[in-house]
């Protein structure tokens, strides 16, 4: 997920999930096959992931200096307009993580911009 084509992971109360460019959180499902995985040797396994075009294996060092990031969240009082608020309550649950997503894309649109 270092590649640009993809998001950035980002570790959320202990789940993964994906940053889409739009700032929005996907979680991220494990499509491991693990019964697969557990019959091969260790050997196989390694041709497999130097094979993958999709992702090639980390080296050492790059394990080494790799980081999950956790944002931290920070509870503040805000003032919304109240249609502004009740338009987003109006779609569901996780409301405040779509406001944040919405405030993060205009942030890093901004830190782009200079």
């Amino acid at each position: 997920m270092a590649n640009s084509k993809f998001g950035r992971a980002v570790l959320v109360d202990g789940k993964v999930y994906e940053r889409q460019t739009d700032g929005t959180l996907i979680p991220i499902t494990d499509q491991t096959d693990y019964a697969r995985l557990d019959a091969m040797s260790e050997e196989e396994v390694e041709e497999v992931a130097r094979k993958d075009l999709d992702g090639p294996p980390l080296t050492d060092n790059e394990w080494m200096r790799a980081a999950v990031r956790q944002p931290l969240k920070v509870p503040v009082g805000l003032k919304l307009d109240d249609d502004v608020l009740d338009w987003f309550k109006s779609q569901g649950r996780g409301y405040q993580t779509r406001i944040n997503a919405i405030l993060r894309r205009y942030v890093e649109a901004h830190r782009k911009a200079g």
